[in-house]
């Protein structure tokens, strides 16, 4: 019952905390002020102020720079925050700000390297220290734009602000926040290194009991202990459940339900550990396993697409389902925002699912939507993942699933966030929305369509812009990760025993320019290596190989690879690189089976819809194709965006134009038609005009046969 009260007060504190966030951030809001740029005063670069009040600007030199509006009015002595969203493949070198009407270097503030963006990200400079007397009306800013011409880069929401309360306390506590993790990094470093003389072997998973095996060289008293999601093996002195071993050779019996901080807890969801005692708690001696085989409520085969064309985020709401039969589809993902159709509380128009014994509730529209989606592509056989998102708390309906879902280190720049899995209550959330979208379409009768992969956030080595938990090590970063993947894995795989779960990435591989971006590469390091230790699972791979610049759609002239394992990016351009990659022995699932490989959300971009533009595009296509023929290891080409998306950045990137393009809405572009060719006996014959584009006389001249070396 004191656990019970302790959720309760918890969640009672919580509202009353973001009723105070929103009355602090109404404030904040009102001495806010909008910075306008003026086009008439740049140098070097174009300016057009284009819906909804973004900027499209474009360097042409090597001095690029825009000034600003000068100030009507005195600005608040708190406004010290210049904060903007921005989008930008690119990059910037650097960005200056400038303090005029009077600019001199000396009143300047210098940030050096802002990251790449290709989704819209927040970014904000302290400006407090430079300022001095500048606010009045009348002064302006000038933005100095890096030393690159044809740079690319949309802003929006451009502002001075006073620091929110978020941003305060995540300042407050960095420090502390930084030396914790390094700690505990220290700890997880060794404990994935160490090679330990007792482990345990076996996990089974039935209807109603767990089965733990294993064995102990230990001479000392052996505690069979239990380590719940939102606990961190290396941290916890003491465990929720510590049993007595009496035999070195074990096999324990353990109920898979029980009652736990007020809630019926689900132990398919624990790993487990050998632990002995000492003063301080407990010292383990073994690494922690998770379930390796799970009792599934169906039994059917494993899903293989029948080939490998597929629409990246695919719904049914968006038009032109044709081309599922028009271009052979055989694959399809679609983007699930759970967190904006979930809730606590019920309503007329939700519909409720039960998890272990407590209800939580999903709007019935939204729910419908995604029926009518899975069940068409289940209707004619297309294998569909879904990429499930988690959205900032401020964006979902429900506070407090929004605070539940948020991981409490999301920093404001993100787009979406890491699911929190740091306290029960938010795991529980977690799991009952993970298990209603898997027991949903799982039914063997596919009442409401079929999904039995599950792509796992998006592109996690830009965790920073995709999947935020603030900024994090790449070992700490994964550890949270790899906790979300097992979840979905265990919940997904006691529906069906085929159910996948898939990392997703970029296309940076050994290197990246992004200073809170991580190689992916070295996150698949730590994957691997913390799977050899804790045990394998069946994990797959939604790979993005965009061209080195998502602008250009001629890949074949990309700079920034090689067909080594360490190449810096993974590209249209090198795809023998994670062909051969994920055939290697210490990738394969137990050392014997190739995984799924996915590239789950690529694409060729056309930069107009000029007839030059267009015809660069299908070549790029084309070019990829044709190098791909000949990569098994490759099983699927989800092309994203199906169509062209105005939140893009710019970008032009679909199959179809603009659905409200003004002189053909949703047109089908040059490259649709090579996409349709693709793998029929038509595709030489459409393909082929595409080979004076590429600057070849033969498509084998697209292909690499050199040895991939490490």
């Amino acid at each position: 019952m004191r656990r019970l009260r302790e959720v309760f007060q918890f969640s009672s504190l919580m509202a009353l905390a973001g009723l105070m966030m929103l009355t602090m951030a109404s404030k904040a809001q009102s001495q806010s002020t909008e910075l306008v740029l003026d086009p008439t005063s740049t140098n070097q670069l174009k300016a057009e102020r284009q819906q909804e009040g973004i900027w499209q600007l474009e360097t042409t030199g090597k001095d690029p720079w825009i000034q600003t509006l000068p100030l009507k009015q005195l600005l608040s002595a708190e406004a010290k925050i210049l904060s903007f969203e921005y989008f930008c493949p690119k990059g910037l070198d650097h960005l200056q700000i400038y303090f005029g009407p009077e600019i001199k270097p000396e009143n300047s503030k210098l940030v050096r390297r802002i990251g790449l963006s290709e989704g819209w990200v927040g970014y904000t400079i302290d400006l407090g220290k430079e300022m001095k007397s500048w606010g009045k009306a009348g002064d302006l800013l000038r933005l100095d734009f890096g030393n690159r011409p044809e740079v690319n880069i949309q802003i929006r929401k451009l502002m001075l602000r006073p620091m929110t309360d978020r941003e305060k306390d995540l300042a407050a506590n960095r420090e502390a926040k930084v030396k914790r993790e390094a700690e505990m990094e220290a700890r997880l470093k060794t404990y994935l290194a160490k090679s330990y003389t007792s482990a345990i072997t076996e996990v089974e998973v039935e209807e109603s009991k767990i089965s733990v095996e294993g064995k102990t060289a230990s001479s000392s008293q052996v505690y069979l202990c239990e380590i719940a999601p939102y606990q961190d093996v290396t941290e916890e002195i003491g465990f929720e459940t510590a049993i007595l071993l009496k035999n070195r050779k074990f096999e324990q019996e353990l109920e898979r339900y029980v009652e736990r901080n007020g809630i019926k807890y689900d132990r398919l969801l624990s790993k487990w550990v050998l632990a002995e005692k000492n003063g301080k708690g407990y010292q383990l001696i073994s690494h922690a396993r998770f379930p390796d085989q799970i009792k599934s409520k169906y039994s059917y085969p494993k899903e293989v697409a029948n080939g490998r064309k597929g629409i990246g985020g695919f719904s049914v709401n968006r038009g032109h389902l044709e081309d599922l039969d028009e271009l052979s589809a055989t694959s399809a993902t679609v983007n699930i925002w759970f967190s904006k159709f979930m809730f606590t509380k019920p309503a007329s128009d939700r519909i409720e699912h039960i998890y272990n014994g407590k209800s939580w509730y999903f709007k019935s529209k939204e729910v419908a939507m995604f029926d009518s989606t899975f069940r068409t592509t289940a209707r004619k056989g297309i294998v569909t993942a879904a990429i499930l998102l988690v959205d900032k708390a401020e964006s979902c309906p429900d506070p407090e699933i929004g605070r539940m879902l948020q991981h409490p280190d999301m920093d404001p720049a993100g787009i979406y966030s890491m699911p929190n899995m740091t306290n029960p209550a938010s795991v529980e959330c977690y799991a009952a929305a993970l298990d209603f979208l898997a027991s949903r379409y799982s039914r063997a009768d596919k009442m409401y369509g079929r999904c039995n992969h599950w792509i796992m956030h998006n592109e996690v080595d830009a965790g920073w812009e995709w999947t935020n938990m603030g900024e994090k090590t790449a070992l700490i970063f994964m550890d949270t990760y790899i906790k979300s993947m097992r979840m979905c894995y265990a919940i997904a795989r006691s529906y069906n025993p085929n159910s996948e779960v898939f990392v997703t990435l970029t296309h940076y591989w050994a290197w990246t320019s992004h200073p809170r971006f991580y190689p992916s590469k070295e996150l698949m390091e730590i994957l691997i290596q913390t799977t050899k230790a804790e045990g394998d699972f069946e994990w797959a791979m939604a790979h993005h190989p965009y061209p080195q610049s998502l602008m250009e759609p001629k890949t074949w002239l990309d700079k920034q690879v090689d067909f080594t394992f360490n190449s810096p990016l993974i590209t249209f351009a090198n795809l023998e690189v994670i062909n051969a990659w994920i055939k290697l022995p210490e990738v394969l699932y137990r050392g014997k089976t190739k995984r799924t490989l996915w590239l789950s959300e690529n694409g060729t971009n056309s930069r107009t819809y000029s007839e030059q533009d267009l015809k660069e595009q299908a070549a790029g296509f084309a070019y990829t194709w044709k190098k791909m023929k000949v990569l098994d290891g490759i099983d699927g080409f989800q092309w994203h965006n199906w169509m062209d998306n105005r939140r893009e950045g710019g970008l032009r990137i679909g199959l179809r134009r603009f659905p409200d393009d003004e002189q053909d809405p949703g047109g089908a572009k040059p490259v649709w038609y090579v996409f349709k060719a693709a793998d029929t006996p038509d595709e030489n014959a459409v393909f082929d005009p595409y080979k004076a584009v590429i600057g070849i006389k033969e498509w084998n001249e697209t292909q690499y046969t050199g040895e991939i070396k490490k």
